[in-house]
């Protein structure tokens, strides 16, 4: 009830200015000690039954936030007191850039849902100084706008050269609808190359990091076949399952808005295409289940369907700072 009256105060602000609001609050309690021990107080699960070992990397719990909600990686302390066991960072570009212009970010209230077309807003890969804490850290790395397609492969290695110090797993955002012309590198010839190139990147770093690739729930069978087979072929160690969709398929009412939908209306197709994948590829491929999770049984769907960790973002902003002490609540429960 509480946050449902927050819910309320925020709603009367433009979406990324509440967004900025709450961000900031989080940094803020992040960063002194008596703050962040009440906020894991009060939302933390801690249970060894909830750990979770995935693509290499122990889990204190399966539940994460997506990329998108810290982009910069400013609030980590703050957000990992939520109770996340993994926080993903990003989408983090090699130079900053501003993103697409406002109004970008639209609530669809009646559906539980959000429409967004930041384009990446970044402060550029060389400003993260991302704290460390006990949440696995994951880094999403994207191309920037003006960099040609081309070229997107030499940008990709360069992000992850000066990225994966700070990472536990990198995640490469092919997948993002408001970048023009990026989904285009999911299919066919463009795919192998572009992680052909990262995988040979990688194998020259220390330490080794897990690399993963975050697709689009708008692909159809056979270009899923084809990232799959991409996968195999450079040798990846697991894949992010769903981004944004440019459907309005479950939406409630009519919206004219342009950009990535993401929330309730996803559900059901992000669980789709991760049961696909996992059935696909015998369940040997680790997955990490987005889209549409805003209760216990929503990312239990997705964990039955394959996944073998989940995100959550809009369900956050709709459902409030519980949402990962409930899964993981309901999590110990089906376990006992």
């Amino acid at each position: 009830m509480n946050y449902l009256l927050f819910r309320s105060l925020l709603f009367r602000l433009d979406p990324e200015q509440a967004h900025h609001l709450t961000l900031g609050l989080l940094r803020w309690v992040g960063d002194f000690v008596p703050t962040r021990a009440l906020l894991r107080a009060m939302f933390e699960v801690n249970d060894p039954r909830l750990q979770v070992e995935a693509f290499g990397v122990r889990f204190k719990n399966p539940v994460g936030l997506a990329a998108g909600y810290d982009k910069n990686g400013v609030a980590v302390r703050g957000l990992s007191a939520l109770g996340f066991g993994h926080i993903e960072v990003g989408t983090v570009t090699l130079r900053a850039q501003p993103g697409n212009p406002r109004p970008r970010i639209f609530r669809v209230p009646a559906s539980h849902a959000l429409i967004n077309r930041m384009g990446f807003p970044s402060d550029g890969v060389d400003a993260l100084q991302i704290a460390r804490t006990d949440a696995r850290i994951g880094v999403n790395l994207g191309k920037n706008k003006d960099t040609p397609l081309d070229r997107a492969a030499d940008e990709y290695c360069e992000l992850l050269r000066r990225a994966h110090s700070q990472a536990d797993y990198v995640a490469i955002n092919v997948s993002s609808p408001n970048t023009p012309g990026l989904r285009q590198l999911q299919s066919g010839q463009a795919i192998y190359d572009l992680l052909r190139a990262i995988v040979a990147t990688r194998d020259q770093l220390s330490p080794r990091v897990p690399l993963l690739v975050k697709i689009a729930p708008d692909l159809s069978d056979a270009e899923m076949d084809d990232v799959l087979s991409a996968i195999r072929d450079a040798g990846l160690d697991g894949i992010i399952a769903t981004n944004t969709t440019l459907s309005r398929e479950g939406v409630s009412h009519r919206v004219n808005e342009t950009g990535g939908l993401s929330g309730a209306p996803l559900r059901a197709r992000a669980t789709q295409v991760i049961r696909y994948l996992a059935e696909h590829t015998n369940g040997n491929l680790p997955i990490i289940g987005v889209g549409g999770i805003a209760s216990a049984d929503d990312a239990l769907e997705k964990l039955n369907a394959g996944a073998h960790l989940v995100q959550v973002y809009t369900g956050l902003v709709y459902r409030g700072p519980g949402l990962a002490r409930a899964i993981n609540r309901a999590l110990i429960a089906s376990r006992t």
